[in-house]
């Protein structure tokens, strides 16, 4: 199937989290392929930032604001007047929500019907994508991956409040933005991704960034629970699978519906192993070692089928495990040295963009 980023030059597009770290790469890939791009968050949610370490703000029309703010939200929505809505705002860190499950429903779950409200009213948007998590998913630790008719039934507050953001966009969907309405209506998705790794990532309780801040600092690497299997991923794969439903769905409102976007099963690694590979992309007789905490619930084995990706739209992924390793850490020594990373990141998109053709 013949797709191409050109779809999006002079395109407006509204990015909610545009300052978390995916935001900020999905920036930089729509300022370079032209779309007119305004993003909607709260300030950088770590020190130091991808967002302001790239100088992203440069690039597009950045509003600051909370997106439980539905006043402050609806209007630079009204005034960017989109046509594409990419929904990633959230509080996405698992430990956190086990200390704020509060502030982790209101921004996942009424953020999204904030999100879906600005969209119930526009008469601009066409294409609208929801991007939730792997973790919606009802997990019995099953060794095959899940597929988007199972159950929705996250464990722990962050994944729940996911599986409810899922349930709200199926309800305005049915609700307010059906076709057999018999009126144009924006086609809604959403897109649940697999763990995301590259370079910028600076939040806490998170393997690749802990692995460059011991790194970084010359110390052993601390791994918590080394055998949890996920589905690791660059996070150029999840972005360039989201550009793809939202663009597809834009020209042709039957392409509309919930895709998982994740890696081969061969990338689905141990974390322990997916360490080994970092020190070795890393150098530097780098070592690591296990200090279980036995911290609050999290699903051990966890896996996505994407077949119904790969089946409607043709997508394969583009780079494998060892090879997104390489990247982040590329990304992480430019960053350490000093280096131009937004020419590293232009770099890499491009690499990205050119290794595989759908």
């Amino acid at each position: 199937m013949e797709y191409s980023l050109d779809f999006y030059q002079g395109k407006r597009v509204f990015i909610t989290g545009h300052t978390g770290f995916k935001g900020s790469w999905l920036c930089r890939i729509l300022s370079n392929a032209g779309a007119e791009v305004t993003g909607y968050a709260l300030k950088p949610p770590t020190d130091p930032s991808l967002f302001e370490t790239a100088k992203i703000a440069e690039d597009i029309h950045s509003v600051i604001g909370d997106i439980r703010d539905y006043e402050s939200l609806k209007k630079a929505f009204d005034e960017a007047k989109p046509e594409i809505v990419l929904h990633l705002a959230a509080q996405p860190i698992v430990r956190l929500s086990y200390k704020e499950p509060a502030y982790t429903y209101e921004t996942n779950v009424m953020g999204t019907v904030n999100i879906l409200e600005c969209v119930r009213h526009s008469d601009t948007v066409r294409s609208f994508l929801n991007v939730t998590t792997d973790k919606v998913y009802l997990n019995k630790e099953w060794t095959w991956g899940y597929r988007e008719n199972e159950e929705l039934d996250g464990y722990d507050p962050y994944s729940n409040s996911k599986s409810c953001s899922e349930l709200v966009t199926h309800s305005y969907k049915n609700s307010f933005f059906n076709p057999s309405a018999g009126i144009p209506v924006p086609a809604i998705s959403t897109a649940r991704a697999g763990n995301v790794i590259g370079g910028g990532d600076f939040a806490p309780d998170r393997i690749i960034p802990d692995c460059v801040r011991a790194a970084s600092a010359g110390e052993t690497i601390v791994v918590r629970n080394p055998y949890s299997t996920r589905p690791y991923q660059h996070v150029l794969e999840p972005l360039y699978a989201y550009l793809m439903i939202a663009a597809m769905q834009y020209q042709d409102a039957r392409y509309a519906g919930w895709y998982n976007v994740g890696p081969d099963d061969r990338d689905c690694f141990e974390t322990g192993k997916l360490v080994d590979v970092f020190v070795k992309c890393w150098g530097d007789d780098l070592k690591w070692e296990s200090h279980y905490d036995g911290g609050p619930h999290e699903a051990n084995f966890l896996k996505l089928d994407c077949s119904k990706l790969k089946s409607t739209f043709g997508w394969v992924p583009h780079w494998n495990l060892e090879q997104a390793v390489e990247k982040s850490v590329e990304w992480s020594k430019c960053w350490l040295a000093g280096g131009d990373v937004r020419a590293c990141m232009d770099r890499q998109i491009e690499e990205f963009l050119s290794s595989g053709k759908i």
